[in-house]
């Protein structure tokens, strides 16, 4: 498996039998092939994770399909597209023929719409979307404890399926000031996975080395994929 960091909370995982594309909204792919099927995942209608670019993919690549939060508005999408696009709302799995066969459940996000966990041959991946435990100084206290509860309430969902992702791409974002890690430490302490991406951090590629620092990542720290730049790929 190859996984190539795109742009902010965009990644591509290239799988024997099937590529996967999460919240992709601007930056260059790499090459793919036309004969592969290619699945467009869309976690909510935020700008910086939904862009109508990737109506654009369906010129270069005819076996695609997308998979969007079923909180992006229908009108968003293009008619043409409409026999390639599935919905998908939290709570629930989406089996699909790509891939050699596909399933995708999805979990309600602590903002918008969902994460998703992702099985294909085996291999699972985990794109968390905007779940997150977000955590914030200006908030109150009362807040920032239902925060904690539903996002807890999700790991405990995800934990429950029994499975450890080969990858687990998660929000890491220094807006959260001393609360950067929260999320992704919480992720790895109740869930786990074999490898860890972070994303969402609006281009400060110094809070994964702070992260790195903290003593509370020493269990996972060297499972921390080290993102320097776009474009840059992993085999796990």
């Amino acid at each position: 498996m190859k996984i190539t960091y795109i742009h902010h909370s965009s990644f591509l995982a290239e799988l024997d039998e099937v590529y996967l594309l999460f919240d992709y909204i601007q930056g260059p792919l790499p090459a793919l092939s036309q004969d592969k099927e290619l699945l467009v995942f869309v976690s909510h209608r935020h700008e910086d994770h939904f862009s109508p670019v990737i109506w654009g993919l369906a010129d270069q690549y005819p076996k695609i399909r997308y998979i969007l939060s079923d909180d992006i508005w229908q009108n968003r999408v293009p008619e043409k597209h409409f026999c390639r696009t599935e919905y998908i709302d939290a709570g629930t799995t989406l089996t699909l023929k790509e891939g050699g066969g596909t399933r995708v459940t999805a979990f309600h996000s602590t903002d918008e719409g969902v994460a998703f966990l992702v099985e294909n041959d085996g291999h699972f991946l985990y794109h968390a979307g905007d779940l997150n435990n977000w955590r914030w100084n200006g908030e109150t206290k009362a807040w920032n404890n239902d925060m904690n509860a539903n996002y807890h309430r999700e790991l405990e969902k995800i934990c429950q399926l029994k499975v450890i992702p080969d990858a687990a791409m998660l929000p890491l974002d220094g807006r959260q000031e001393e609360w950067f890690y929260l999320g992704l430490h919480e992720f790895m302490e109740t869930v786990g996975a074999k490898m860890v991406f972070p994303m969402h951090f609006w281009e400060d590629y110094e809070v994964i080395s702070r992260l790195k620092k903290l003593p509370c990542s020493e269990n996972y720290r060297n499972k921390i994929a080290d993102i320097q730049k776009e474009g840059q790929a992993f085999l796990l």
